[in-house]
């Protein structure tokens, strides 16, 4: 090919051929919706995830070791491609934006508005001397029928600068050095770059063992459990949730630090590393937001 021709190709949009991994992604995520479905229905047990959760991890895998595959042929190295890319990565983080958004809402709505109105604020009448006559509408609550928690109903908190504090620590560390990282690879300097992203995954994976922790001992000592009403259902979701982000943020950092060993990126030209950090940032954000709102306040 001349160097005409391959300039002129660069200006083209590419065009990705026919792809297996969208419908088995649809699959996956199927099979694990009904498995969710049915665990949380009592329906089967934790297995009941299994079948999806692996369908899922392997469409990840081929799918992403394709398109490895592709950009080290050189295949996706025009303007419009990367542009593509990281337009896709900026709306996917907007929709993870919205998804914790829902969560953060339906603790406030929770906290500051039902709560208050449970406990007789606005209609007093109603709610306090016919509804829950004594109901002390405080936060945190499991509601006014006593629900989860221990046998009596009750439960306690985790403290927020105790096993949290030092989890956010651990987290905010992690994203200085992922942009460490990042300046290593811009100065070329793949000694630095590999120290710097190993350190980060492995802060990561090491908060995501303290929270597991954290949640036994919520679980055992605390009474605090997903069914300890509206307070327990919210602390498991959004931290439930965070967690599983900071796992997969953790897992895509290792595969770049595995490509890094392998010689892929150079200083101009290293949008997956990109991608990963900013996705690394967006957690750091959340969990700012999560021990704020839910640990501290």
């Amino acid at each position: 090919m001349s160097d005409t021709h391959a300039h002129a190709d660069s200006t083209k949009y590419y065009l990705p051929h026919n792809s297996p991994w969208p419908i088995l992604g649809s699959v996956a995520l199927f099979c694990l919706m009904m498995g969710g479905a049915s665990y949380l229905n009592e329906w089967a047990g934790g297995w009941a995830l299994i079948p999806g959760a692996v369908l899922l991890a392997t469409m990840f895998f081929c799918w992403f070791g394709t398109v490895i595959g592709e950009n080290q042929h050189g295949l996706l190295n025009n303007a419009q491609v990367d542009r593509s890319f990281r337009m896709g990565m900026i709306w996917f983080i907007f929709s993870e934006v919205m998804f914790f958004a829902a969560f953060f809402g339906a603790l406030f709505y929770a906290r500051e508005l039902a709560v208050p109105w449970i406990g007789g604020e606005g209609v007093k009448l109603i709610n306090r001397l016919v509804l829950w006559k004594n109901y002390d509408p405080t936060w945190p609550t499991n509601g006014p029928a006593h629900i989860g928690g221990r046998a009596d109903g009750t439960f306690e908190v985790i403290p927020a600068f105790s096993l949290p504090a030092v989890n956010t620590l651990i987290l905010l560390s992690s994203g200085v050095t992922v942009t460490l990282a990042h300046h290593a690879l811009r100065a070329s300097d793949r000694t630095s770059l590999k120290f710097w992203l190993a350190l980060t995954f492995l802060l990561g994976f090491t908060f995501v063992g303290l929270q597991a922790h954290e949640y036994g001992e919520a679980y055992r000592e605390l009474g605090l459990r997903l069914s300890t009403g509206i307070y327990g259902s919210t602390f498991f979701m959004l931290t439930g949730f965070h967690g599983l982000h900071v796992t997969i943020g953790a897992i895509m950092l290792m595969v770049i630090w595995f490509r890094v060993w392998r010689g892929h990126f150079t200083p101009k030209h290293h949008f997956a590393f990109e991608a990963v950090a900013w996705y690394w940032h967006f957690v750091d954000v959340v969990w700012l937001g999560l021990f704020i709102f839910v640990y501290w306040l």
